[in-house]
């Protein structure tokens, strides 16, 4: 009866085992596959986000219209906000608001011109001020602003737009002689005009703004600017938004840049050679001019301070044929623009990228173009006198490769450069996205962080693992390991508050502690022969860590005392101030060394446990071979041991490496987060996982910005794929080379 129960036993043993056996190679299976799927899930989530940065922009009609106003010519036509309401200014003096969508008139009316002059020039002060000068036959100018009140009427919003004269309808008198061109800036200090009169001269104004304190009624004091006499004759004046700069351009491309404030011409020359200028304004902010000649180019020039002074720069330019440029129309509130040529084709254009986003062909020609400061709706004027109104979706159009990876010229800077500056206090902002500041400040961090880190984690590993004590390795390598366990944001928070102050006191101690701390090791270490054994027998083999504590400690101790003396001898006393003034090495107090050495300790127990466990679990029958063949243990630790567990230590670096690089907090609180390209130790940086930290939550949903930082994730991450797949590669190669030993 036994035999049968007991077999019957040893079966139900064994099915239960094979079932256990299924079920973890089930259930290890499973969790390796969500693994696997959640990275898979989280590089096609950040694919979803950043696609769209790419994508071109799309561009169709929507209405079609005939004349708004009167038959005179258009000299200036805009769109309100909400693209709702269209305003045109025609040449006879006369406005009319209408709407957009079918072209119904809205409200018209005429300016308050005098009688018996005509309208000779006109021009705007900017998009955003909507205020607006015309110049008259008689010398004079009319200054008026388009203005759209909203309310909302039974929960309904109601546009009511309206001319405003914000200097009185009486026109202000500039000059004598008709104004065949004429410039307009207004500011809250002061407004200047200057014109081109029919007698071939310039005139300008300045009326300074004089508040009274007590009645706070603003007056204008008039000032006569005797600007230089110019060679050309203006097809165009430009004012900057400064007020400190006067373009004047020629039909056939000549230029010339007068200093208004010095009253001369600071730059001369020529913008293109055979051609004839067609089209010129501002992009948005005022810095920047976009040249359009008949031979279908389109560009981009600005001021540039070079050897000291200032020059006007052609700096990229925009080509779709050979057709010439009719008109331009900047957008409002983005440097991005469109192009309309004589065979009405329309492209779309964003300077900075570089990229050409659209390019539609029109029914006709256009003579007007106007962009809703929303940039969704184009309003143009055809020859024919007819309305065409295009709605336009580009989201994305400051992002390309160049911004991203090369350098570019943005405006008011003396030559290309390496640009991250998401955001600015400036409505007229430009955003500049360029990673490899923050590529540059992610290798930086790491490559500090693993000199400090790798030597003395492998080292320690080493020692540890092949000649240190069992009983003491028991108790050094948990604490060791238990220092992983520390948040980084305390070795963050301890690196910011003290670390960084302490270096920034005590810098000569951190010079003299690299040099005197080895060799005042070795120097102890070549003493210890010279005592006597009766003495050196107390101390087993594996133990002698608990005796060069003392001694690094105290060279520590040592080189902190002697930091002040040392300084004020050598140095005059402030050795941050002779780095600068003798070697020009600039001195930031939260820098790369203070990252790479609070970074370090956070590395060290990663590298430290791995490699110690690799250099540990080679088997001791390696080792005693060696040993009895007769070499050392330094040779067998070198020629045998080392080799052997080299897979191991190299995958130890390597995911310290990896932890480094996506390392967040200790360099977002130990680094003054300055996206520079400098190797200097004693600079500062910002990496790609601190900059997505800090700006992650301010950022708006689905603007450029964000998309921009999910990039940044994704270039992190793809990073850290490309660095683990070599590393297996080399892990796998050492493997195979070493594993038969």
């Amino acid at each position: 009866m036994s035999e049968p129960v007991f077999a019957g036993r040893t079966s139900r043993f064994a099915q239960w085992r094979k079932f256990k056996d299924k079920a973890a190679v089930a259930g290890i299976t499973a969790g390796g596959s969500g693994v696997l799927m959640a990275i898979l899930l989280i590089f096609f989530y950040l694919l979803y986000e950043i696609m769209p940065l790419f994508q071109s922009a799309h561009m169709e009609q929507a209405h079609q219209y005939g004349r708004v106003g009167s038959e005179a010519p258009t000299l200036y036509l805009a769109v309100e906000e909400q693209a709702e309401v269209g305003f045109r200014l025609a040449a006879d003096g006369s406005y009319s608001f209408f709407r957009v969508a079918d072209g119904s008139p809205v409200k018209e009316g005429r300016l308050a011109l005098p009688a018996d002059t005509e309208v000779t020039s006109f021009t705007i002060d900017s998009e955003t001020s909507r205020i607006f000068a015309v110049g008259l036959s008689d010398g004079r100018m009319v200054i008026a602003r388009h203005h759209y009140k909203i309310s909302y009427p039974n929960d309904e919003r109601l546009i009511t737009p309206v001319i405003q004269y914000p200097y009185g309808r009486e026109p202000i008198r500039l000059t004598e002689d008709a104004l065949h061109k004429i410039a307009l800036r207004d500011s809250d200090e002061a407004m200047v005009a200057i014109g081109y009169t029919a007698a071939g001269r310039i005139e300008a104004r300045r009326w300074v703004k004089e508040e009274d304190f007590l009645s706070e009624e603003v007056t204008l004091a008039e000032e006569t600017l005797n600007l230089p006499d110019i060679d050309i004759k203006p097809h165009t004046l430009l004012l900057g938004p400064t007020q400190d700069w006067l373009y004047v351009l020629s039909a056939k491309g000549q230029y010339r840049l007068i200093d208004i404030d010095e009253k001369e011409v600071t730059d001369a020359g020529v913008m293109f050679d055979n051609a004839q200028l067609t089209d010129a304004r501002f992009l948005l902010g005022g810095v920047s001019l976009l040249i359009s000649n008949s031979a279908g180019e389109t560009a981009q020039w600005f001021n540039v301070n070079a050897d000291g002074a200032i020059h006007l720069k052609k700096i990229r330019s925009f080509r779709s044929d050979d057709s010439g440029i009719a008109t331009v129309g900047p957008e409002q509130r983005r440097k991005g623009f469109v192009t309309v040529n004589s065979e009405g084709q329309l492209d779309l254009y964003y300077s900075t990228s570089q990229r050409h986003l659209a390019s539609e062909q029109l029914p006709s020609p256009v003579t007007q173009v106007a962009m809703a400061p929303r940039a969704e709706t184009l309003l143009m004027e055809t020859q024919g006198g007819d309305f065409l109104v295009w709605k336009i979706e580009n989201e994305h159009p400051e992002v390309s490769w160049s911004v991203l990876w090369e350098k570019v010229w943005y405006e008011s800077y003396p030559e290309p450069d390496y640009t991250w500056q998401s955001s600015a206090s400036n409505n007229d902002f430009e955003p500049k996205y360029s990673f490899s500041p923050l590529a540059f400040g992610t290798l930086k961090a790491a490559f500090y962080a693993m000199v400090i880190a790798a030597p003395l984690a492998i080292c320690g590993a080493i020692y540890t693992a092949y000649f240190m004590a069992p009983a003491m390795r028991r108790k050094v390598k948990p604490l060791i390991e238990l220092m992983e366990a520390l948040p980084t944001v305390i070795l963050g928070f301890l690196a910011g508050l003290w670390l960084a102050p302490f270096i920034e006191k005590h810098l000569p101690a951190v010079f003299s502690i690299f040099i005197f701390l080895p060799v005042g090791v070795l120097l102890f270490a070549w003493f210890w022969n010279f005592i006597p054994m009766r003495y050196r027998k107390h101390v087993p083999d594996g133990w002698h860590p608990l005796i060069i504590a003392p001694v690094i400690i105290a060279i520590f101790a040592l080189c902190v005392s002697m930091s002040a003396p040392v300084e004020r001898l050598m140095f005059d006393g402030d050795m941050r101030a002779w780095m600068t003034a003798e070697l020009g090495i600039s001195f930031d107090q939260r820098n790369a060394l203070v990252v790479g050495i609070a970074m370090g300790f956070a590395v060290i127990p990663t590298i430290f446990s791995i490699a110690e466990d690799a250099i540990f679990s080679v088997p001791k029958h390696l080792s005693y071979g060696s040993l009895a063949l007769g070499a050392t243990p330094w040779q067998t630790l070198v020629g045998v041991v080392m080799p052997t567990a080299s897979p191991g230590i190299f995958s130890a670096l390597m995911i310290g490496m990896g932890r480094a690089v996506g390392e967040t907090m200790i360099v977002l609180m130990a680094t003054g987060n300055t996206p520079v390209m400098d190797m200097n130790i004693f600079e500062g940086m910002r990496t790609l996982a601190a900059n997505i930290a800090v700006e992650i939550g301010e950022t708006e949903v689905d603007s450029s910005h964000y998309r921009v930082l999910f990039l940044a994730a994704f270039v992190l991450f793809m990073f850290t794929f490309v660095v683990n797949t070599v590393a297996e590669v080399v892990r796998q190669r050492l493997r195979n080379r070493y594993g038969n030993l």
